[in-house]
């Protein structure tokens, strides 16, 4: 299997080893782990802030080691499951869930040009396809089954009602996200995300400036997406305690944890490229290609930033409220924003 980078990037196509393939698959499931209790102790620390408190600050550190306490905490728990439980659904659910979200990491690209190291040109990207869109989507779809069947393989009514809501909110969520990217891809011409950078790169303008309404669409149906404040009615506690997980502990528990943080992660990473120009910095286009990765890391930070600030703002939308705003409010706009976006192109 090779890997070829297409495209306006490179106008020479080359064929990385087998060996830095493999090398790669295992550096981005390595990352991806390695980011979650980094992105933890974020969190809690800014929402201590936002909170005037300090956050953990016990274990290690100015607490550092607390995500790895909370973790261990877990992963040594008992493993347990209800009696009705489908017991290889009940099992299999939270590693559906792990194993999708993961899976959207290689998609995203850290830099333009493959990069040389050891004299061996790497591409700094798991996986550049031509359809890389709609394999995020395809990815986002797997994830929501195991939501959907950790809820119904648990033989729990809140877990089952948590369930039934993800289903219909990722449903509701997702068209509109969807239809909040057409103007991207018009303005493209490719669902490549190497692609839709380097275009932005060309213009020498990110599509926050012109596709402000489909960047506004897209942040607020990721939310609903990744099930994240003010959107995280699948676990509301005054009326499904836990949610689809109620009856989960321990690891199990844990792989949920792991996917719910990898998702805030690739969501932010998704924005940056999309909208904020990826690896572009504004206004110095000869930076060397060692920043690239850098530059994506901060945009990404910006963006899990603002996430987490919402989370500490915002109170709970009732669920009525949750589906009207998808259905009467982004999902139309969404829809006039890519009528608009096509009028345009075709006039110019």
């Amino acid at each position: 299997m090779t890997s070829v980078l297409a495209g306006p990037l490179s106008a020479i196509n080359y064929a990385e080893p087998w060996y830095v393939q493999i090398i790669k698959a295992l550096l981005i499931f390595a990352i991806g782990f390695s980011l979650v209790p980094l992105v933890l102790l974020y969190e809690r620390k800014l929402l201590g802030r936002f909170q005037g408190r300090p956050g953990p600050n016990r274990v290690g550190i100015y607490g550092s080691m607390q995500p790895l306490a909370d973790i261990g905490k877990l992963l040594f728990k008992e493993q347990f499951k209800p009696r009705g439980a489908i017991g290889w659904l009940f099992i299999a659910a939270p590693l559906i869930s792990m194993v999708a979200a993961l899976a959207t990491f290689p998609l995203i690209p850290f830099s333009g040009a493959p990069q040389e190291i050891l004299g061996t040109k790497v591409g700094l990207y798991g996986l550049d396809s031509d359809i890389g869109l709609l394999i995020f989507f395809a990815f986002s779809a797997i994830g929501s089954y195991g939501i959907l069947l950790g809820g119904w393989s648990s033989t729990s009514k809140y877990s089952f009602l948590g369930a039934m809501r993800g289903a219909a909110q990722l449903i509701s969520y997702e068209a509109a996200q969807g239809l909040a990217l057409l103007g991207v891809v018009m303005t493209t011409g490719s669902l490549s995300l190497s692609e839709i950078v380097d275009k932005q790169d060309h213009m020498g303008l990110w599509f926050l400036v012109p596709q402000i309404v489909g960047a506004f669409i897209f942040f607020v149906a990721t939310l609903a997406e990744i099930n994240r404040t003010p959107f995280d009615l699948l676990e509301a506690d005054s009326e499904l305690v836990g949610g689809f997980m109620t009856e989960y502990g321990g690891g199990r528990f844990a792989l949920y944890y792991v996917a719910e943080y990898v998702h805030l992660v690739v969501a932010g990473a998704m924005f940056s490229t999309l909208f904020l120009g990826g690896w572009n910095i504004p206004f110095w286009n000869g930076a060397p290609g060692f920043l690239d990765p850098f530059v994506v890391l901060a945009k990404t930070l910006v963006i899990v930033s603002i996430i987490i600030w919402i989370r500490a703002t915002l109170p709970r939308l009732r669920y009525d409220q949750l589906m009207s705003f998808g259905w009467k409010i982004l999902l139309p706009l969404a829809t006039l924003n890519a009528l608009v976006t096509a009028i345009v192109l075709v006039a110019l």
